[in-house]
């Protein structure tokens, strides 16, 4: 197949992301000395500057990290818990069965900075301020507003105004006109960013003390008051219609520091091992499609023909059931990853998969235990009798404008692999600037990742005190004979781990290169409830481009499948950076979908 770009190749270093100078600056970086981690960290400083609508430090982020010469992969956990007021009969009190997507109830302890920094710290060699200056550079001398960024600002500025002051002085009361390409200014999260590098080098001359001194400030000092004094008195109009207080506290930051774990593994076709983060991300969900699909022979059936498509989905609805009924946070609940992966489960799951398409969703019973899809509750409503636009864009609990389209973006994604094989897959979001107002004096917003959370209690993503809710941010790493071979992602909430499965059984199954997988046909199935509110879910629906063709979209309309048919190139922004244990090239591709994800190698 064609491609509107080709792989890139090179001997020195690879950076993929969303967003162009993220991509700049992590090869900056590997031009400097630093490796991997030092560009990845910088690369994700940088994208919580120039994508605010996606991502900031208030958010949260899933790391895999595979050093040069190791063969573990370990993941380090952005994702923040619940505060430890946050009950479901606090929900209950309120009149809520959903968590809502907007405002601050929905606030858990913001992991993103934390992690970065811990993998600075781990991994890393350079200083802090070495990979915090772009950031700081962008934030205070400007960059080009993105579409959407400029979309949200227009269609939120006026609520921004009269309910989120603070966002307001951010985003609104600039100067300037929301519109794509105008030189935006963040100064105030450069100035937060530039006292904490400050104070770090104050506590210590030390590298490795400096990093310590910044998780202290970020989470016990200045940072944390500030957060600490806003959530304690703020009353803020969310979905709910009425203005509600935060749950989240400083003692909530105060007690929390990012894991590092190891990732989950599972081999494919005898030749790749796949590395995922655990049960509080959906990553598994990544592992179960594979495990179902090792008994299929795609490369028989043919890339994008319809019993390919068919056979992917179903799977995919399998493995996503599954989901819903058992993963959640393994430090607070039993998720039972192991029976899920063992192959006598998967055998028994593959026999499901016929030839017509499955309706209800349908998990398994892992270990003999009864599976339970949790209800999920019924959507807030707003209760104005007036229904501005800004009201129908804060029932939404995903960052993007709620428009009259299929293809919307959230989430970013950076990866990148150096000379001497260190390799790092990343998945930062939350603390979008759409979901909750900016936190005054810091440049930046909280998090909303609670709102996916059931307050069923007993489920194992029930909401309780302390507990992380199950994070859609699912990076990958895989190996091939052995060797470090891919690092890569993309933006698409609950879609994500079907649009980067497709990816990578077009490399694997199919024989792409990675830039011809990123632009390979995409399609998917919303077959269970998202996992943002208004928890929408449409069972029957399978969505495709229309580069699939009309004839194989007709064959799986016989199949059952309820087709909804989008523009080509519109569903997820794949990104991909990897190496040959060959010869030592390391090679990058990024999704022409968007038109900010950019590779960069040489």
């Amino acid at each position: 197949m064609g491609t509107s770009r080709p792989e890139l190749k090179g001997t020195f270093g690879a950076v993929s992301s969303t967003h162009w100078l993220p991509s700049a600056v992590g090869m900056a970086i590997l031009e400097r000395g630093g490796n991997a981690f030092d560009a990845a960290v910088a690369a994700g400083f940088v994208l919580q500057v120039v994508e605010p609508h996606y991502n900031g430090p208030g958010g949260e982020v899933s790391i895999l990290v595979r050093p040069a010469g190791s063969d573990e992969v370990h993941t380090i956990c952005g994702q923040g818990p619940t505060p430890q007021r946050a009950t479901i009969d606090h929900f209950n009190e309120l009149g809520l069965t959903q968590i809502p997507g907007s405002g601050l109830l929905g606030a858990c302890v913001p992991g993103a900075f934390g992690a970065w920094v811990r993998l600075l710290a781990e991994f890393g060699t350079m200083r802090l301020r070495d990979v915090l200056d772009d950031a700081i550079g962008y934030a205070d001398g400007g960059f080009a507003m993105l579409p959407e960024m400029a979309s949200i600002v227009a269609s939120l500025g006026e609520f921004f105004t009269h309910e989120w002051p603070e966002s307001a002085l951010l985003y609104v009361d600039t100067g300037n006109t929301a519109a794509p390409g105008v030189r935006f200014r963040n100064r105030t999260l450069a100035n937060t960013f530039r006292r904490i590098v400050d104070e770090a080098e104050a506590a210590s001359p030390d590298r490795d003390a400096q990093l310590d001194a910044a998780h202290r400030i970020f989470y016990q000092g200045f940072v944390a008051e500030a957060v600490d004094s806003f959530t304690a008195s703020a009353e803020v109009l969310d979905a709910t219609g009425r203005r509600n207080r935060a749950l989240l506290t400083g003692a909530d930051l105060a007690a929390w520091t990012p894991g590092i774990e190891p990732a989950l593994h599972l081999p494919y076709r005898g030749r790749y091992g796949v590395h995922k983060p655990g049960p509080w991300t959906q990553g598994p969900v990544f592992l179960q499609q594979l495990a179902l699909l090792d008994g299929f022979d795609l490369g028989g059936m043919g890339l994008d023909s319809a019993d390919y498509v068919h056979t992917v989905v179903e799977c995919a609805k399998l493995a996503f059931a599954d989901r819903e009924a058992w993963y959640g946070d393994p430090d607070q609940s039993e998720v039972p990853v192991g029976e899920l992966l063992d192959p006598s489960y998967t055998e028994l799951r593959r026999r499901l998969v016929g030839s017509s398409a499955a309706g209800e969703p349908r998990p398994g019973s892992p270990g003999g235990r009864k599976p339970w899809l949790p209800d999920l509750g019924k959507p807030v409503q707003y209760t104005s009798v007036e229904q501005p636009d800004w009201a129908r864009q804060l029932l939404n609990g995903l960052p993007s404008v709620v428009q009259l389209t299929e293809a919307r973006g959230d989430t970013c994604f950076v990866g990148v692999t150096d000379r001497f094989g260190n390799t790092v897959a990343a998945t930062p979001s939350g603390g979008w600037l759409k979901c909750s107002p900016a936190v005054p004096g810091l440049g930046f917003a909280l998090g909303t990742r609670a709102q996916v959370m059931s307050l069923d209690a007993g489920h194992p993503n029930a909401l309780a005190p302390g507990k992380r809710p199950r994070t859609t941010l699912s990076p990958t790493l895989v190996e091939r004979d052995g060797e470090p071979y891919l690092a890569f992602g993309t933006p698409g909430g609950d879609r994500q781990d079907q649009w980067t499965l497709e990816f990578f059984l077009a490399v694997a199954d199919a024989g792409l290169d990675t830039q011809a997988g990123t632009e390979s046909v995409a399609f998917h199935t919303d077959q269970v409830p998202s996992s943002f509110v208004p928890h929408e879910s449409r069972p029957h629906t399978m969505v495709v481009e229309q580069t699939i063709g009309d004839q194989v979209i007709a064959e799986l309309r016989q199949r059952g499948h309820e087709v909804e048919v989008v523009s080509p190139l519109s569903l997820g922004k794949v990104c991909a950076v990897g190496r040959s244990g060959t010869d030592g090239t390391v090679f990058a591709a990024a999704s022409p979908r968007g038109p900010q994800p950019y590779a960069v190698c040489r």
